[in-house]
């Protein structure tokens, strides 16, 4: 029964367990941290970071990654209040553009990696810097009339609201980690996204359109990023600058601590969404502490490796 057991699932188990262990030992230090409002909370936010981290574990599966995250969040974020000017009638039009910015900009770093050959760190790099500057001068750093907008009162009770104790946001999670399972488990596509990430030469040979299938994932990735950028700002309200910069850590630190292997071809949605809860589980549970916020960078960064070291155990063991 145990040599049925793979190496992904023991991986999305360790992240399972991760998530717990943290839970169990904020319930005990703290009490009502594993309460079901306290739970709720946190899962909101560990949404946020799923959101991000499906498309960046999208580009890890085959061994690349996506650093334009932070400024397409935010550059989603913006357009989706210019463009709705928060007006309910103008909602479904200001969601579109929100996604078609990050699929542009995903396309675009799709089209470089995999077409122009350009490393997948340098291409998403630049195209932050390019998003950055665009959403800075269109918005006139948010000093614009039209910047000060609300987002449509729908789509805000969309994130904020409830289907009995459930939060929507809930929902629209399970949603997307749905949606990214069926995506990478029960099809043609997900099977060559595997293919590629473990052997893109082999999975050439075999007839998997290498290049095609990197240009989706990047492309995909950028629509999570605009998805993730529409969320922030539904919850709060109003765009900020910066709105993105603490998702890209986040997203790849979700990504690594759900087992996802960071050299492609393994890894499991599953997985990431337990490192998403447990990564905002360990923050919740040292700001409860009230430990300092260097403390708490320096012991977030621990708990990170341990897992990452258990997970490099458990590769040598195999």
């Amino acid at each position: 029964m145990l040599e049925r057991v793979t190496p992904d699932t023991r991986r999305i188990a360790y992240a399972v367990a991760a998530a717990g262990a943290i839970l169990a030992a904020g319930a005990i230090v703290h009490p009502g941290f594993a309460s079901w409002t306290s739970l709720r909370a946190m899962i909101i936010v560990a949404s946020f970071i799923g959101f991000v981290a499906a498309g960046q574990m999208l580009v890890v599966l085959v061994g690349g990654i996506d650093l334009s995250m932070p400024w397409v969040l935010n550059g989603a974020a913006i357009v989706v209040t210019t463009t709705s000017l928060g007006r309910t009638d103008r909602l479904g039009q200001a969601v579109l553009a929100a996604l078609a910015v990050g699929a542009a900009v995903g396309l675009a770093n799709g089209l470089g990696v995999a077409w122009l050959g350009v490393p997948a760190v340098v291409m998403t790099l630049g195209m932050n810097g390019v998003m950055e500057g665009l959403s800075l001068g269109l918005s006139k750093g948010l000093t614009c009339p039209s910047c000060a907008s609300y987002v449509p009162d729908p789509l805000h009770r969309l994130v904020v609201g409830r289907l009995g104790p459930v939060p929507t946001e809930l929902l629209v999670w399970a949603g997307v980690a749905l949606f990214v399972t069926v995506l990478l488990t029960f099809t043609t596509f997900g099977r060559r996204v595997y293919a590629v990430g473990t052997n893109p030469r082999a999975a050439f040979l075999a007839g998997v359109p290498v290049r095609l299938v990197t240009v989706v994932l990047y492309t995909l990735s950028g629509v999570f990023a605009a998805f993730a950028g529409i969320a922030l700002v539904s919850y709060g309200g109003q765009p900020s600058l910066g709105l993105g910069d603490p998702y890209l850590f986040e997203s790849i630190a979700a990504v690594v601590v759900g087992g996802v292997s960071i050299l492609g071809g393994r890894g499991h949605y599953a997985g990431v969404v337990a490192g998403s809860v447990t990564l905002v589980a360990i923050v919740t549970l040292l700001q409860a502490q009230r430990v300092p916020e260097y403390g708490r960078d320096v012991i977030y960064g621990l708990v990170i490796l341990a897992i990452l070291f258990t997970y490099g155990r458990e590769r040598a063991d195999d």
